[in-house]
C-alpha cells in the first residue's frame, strides 16, 4: 500500500541542453524553453492538487531556479528548499563543454553512448588546463560543500554519483519523508537517475535505458520501507513526454555530414 509520495524532476531546458553539449558541472541558467517547462511543470502539479512539503535541489541554478519557477507556479513559494552539492549532475570529467554529437561522430556513438548512459564507466578527469577547470573549482558555492574542495571529484561513472548521493538520502531526505511530508526533488538527469536505480532496485545493464526528459516531473508512490508499489509516472501528456525522451536519446547520436 502506498504510504509517501516522492517527486523527482530533471531541471527545465539549460543552455548547453539547446546546444547538446556536456554540461554536468558548469553553472548554466534556463533558456526561455526552460523556464517555460518549469512553469508548465508546477502549473500541472497545481491541476492536479499535489502540495510539496519540502524541497530539495543541488546548487546548479538550473536546478534552484526550476525549484523556484515550479513552486511559483504552484503558489508555493514558502516551501523550504534545501540546497546540496550531492544532488548535483553527473561530474563529466574532460567531457564538459563539449558537443555530444561531434563526440559521436569522432569517437563513435557506442562509446558516446557508454560515457552517458552506462553504470561503472567513468569519462576522462579534467584538470588544470580544461578550459572550466577554474570556473567550477573557484566558483565560491563549493565552498559550503561538507567535502574540502580538493576532495570533490574530477569526472565520475553513475555509480560515483550515486556513493556521493546515498548518504544525503539517507541523512536528510529520507527522515523527511518518514515525518509524512511530501518531497520534490528538482536535480538532474543523471542524479534522479542514480536515486531511481538505488529505488527501483534496477539492474546496472538496464539503468542505461533510462532516460528523464527535461521538466517532467516523476511520481514515485513509496511503501514504510521507500520501496516503490507501483510503475514510477511521468506526469503529463504522454505523446510529449514520448517525443522528448526520443530528443534526449537522439543528443548522443552523429549528425550526417552536410
Amino acid at each position: 500500500m502506498s504510504k509517501y509520495k516522492l517527486f523527482l524532476l530533471r531541471h527545465g531546458e539549460g543552455a548547453w541542453n539547446k546546444e547538446n553539449r556536456f554540461c554536468s558541472w558548469v553553472d548554466q541558467k534556463l533558456s526561455e524553453n526552460g523556464v517555460k517547462e518549469a512553469q508548465d511543470c508546477g502549473r500541472l502539479l497545481k491541476e492536479q492538487g499535489y502540495k510539496f512539503d519540502q524541497v530539495f535541489c543541488s546548487i546548479l541554478s538550473r536546478s534552484v531556479q526550476t525549484a523556484w519557477l515550479v513552486q511559483e507556479a504552484m503558489g508555493q513559494e514558502w516551501v523550504p528548499v534545501i540546497k546540496s552539492w550531492r544532488l548535483n549532475e553527473r561530474h563529466y570529467g574532460s567531457l564538459i563543454g563539449l558537443n555530444r554529437a561531434e563526440m559521436a561522430l569522432k569517437h563513435g556513438e557506442e562509446k558516446v553512448k557508454l560515457w552517458r548512459r552506462s553504470y561503472d564507466i567513468t569519462p576522462p578527469p579534467i584538470d588544470e588546463s580544461h578550459p572550466y577547470f577554474l570556473e567550477i573549482y573557484n566558483d565560491r558555492r563549493y565552498n559550503t560543500c561538507d567535502v574540502p574542495k580538493e576532495k570533490l571529484p574530477r569526472a565520475e561513472s553513475l555509480k560515483q554519483v550515486l556513493d556521493r548521493l546515498l548518504p544525503y538520502w539517507e541523512s536528510t531526505v529520507v527522515p523527511e519523508i518518514k515525518k509524512g511530508k511530501t518531497v520534490l526533488i528538482s536535480a538532474h538527469g543523471n542524479s534522479c537517475r542514480a536515486l531511481l536505480k538505488h529505488l527501483e532496485g534496477i539492474s546496472d545493464e538496464a539503468i542505461a535505458g533510462v532516460t528523464l526528459p527535461t521538466g517532467i516531473p516523476v511520481l514515485l508512490e513509496l511503501d514504510d520501507n521507500l520501496r516503490p508499489v507501483k510503475p514510477r509516472q511521468l506526469l503529463g501528456d504522454q505523446e510529449k513526454i514520448k517525443a522528448a525522451i526520443k530528443k534526449v536519446e537522439d543528443q548522443g547520436k552523429a549528425l550526417p555530414s552536410k
